[in-house]
């Protein structure tokens, strides 16, 4: 049974806003942004939606994908459609834009640091994984595909349908593609640990060592 607890939800909710503000930081930096946010914010283009509802009405298409997949989406599931772009619209109204080169990097490595941090927060209570996720576990069970084959195909799909719409696409996209994954091995494992009660360097050195073997 999951664990419903006030301490589970507060720590859900807390990454879920978090995530949301790490990606309106990701989209103010204007450096490029990862598949389905690209292809949010291309269809904020075409359609003049903000691109908080935009991304909460994709994740919502996503999730009624998994009912032929047969997976079933957990509270953390269907907080992630609500949450996340609602706080990322929160961000884009106080966040400023910036101009000049060096701002926007800045911003865009302090938003991807916040983005590995809130996947590891999010996660940690174990409460269901974000619709995007499902989508990709339920293709490879249901089609027997692997998941990186799974995960790749639909990204590149989205990434390229983002582009087409006119989405931001760039330097940031490529960044974000290479470094999530190995930054959120790291953060997830501490975030974990911490949410156990147990010794967050000893876990992520225990994570460091699995992914060196």
């Amino acid at each position: 049974m999951k664990d419903l607890s006030v301490k589970a939800l507060s720590w859900l909710i807390t990454g879920l806003f978090l995530y949301g503000i790490a990606v309106a930081m990701l989209v103010q930096g204007s450096l490029g942004l990862a598949p389905w946010n690209a292809l949010a914010s291309g269809l904020v283009e075409i359609t003049g939606i903000s691109f908080g509802l935009m991304t909460n009405l994709i994740g919502l298409v996503v999730l009624l994908l998994w009912i032929p997949l047969r997976q079933r989406p957990g509270v953390g599931t269907v907080l992630n459609v609500l949450l996340v772009g609602t706080s990322a619209e929160i961000g884009l109204r106080v966040l400023p834009q910036p101009t000049d080169l060096l701002a926007q990097v800045a911003l865009f490595s302090a938003g991807l640091l916040l983005l590995a941090a809130a996947t590891g927060i999010y996660i940690a209570p174990g409460l269901g994984p974000g619709p995007r996720d499902g989508l990709m576990t339920g293709l490879h069970v249901r089609t027997g595909a692997p998941v990186w084959l799974c995960r790749g195909g639909v990204e590149i799909t989205v990434l390229s349908i983002g582009w087409l719409l006119g989405g931001l696409v760039g330097v940031g996209t490529v960044a974000e593609a290479l470094l999530i994954g190995p930054m959120v091995h790291r953060t997830l494992p501490f975030f974990r640990a911490v949410y156990a009660g147990r010794p967050a360097i000893a876990d992520v050195a225990e994570a460091e060592t699995r992914a060196g073997a």
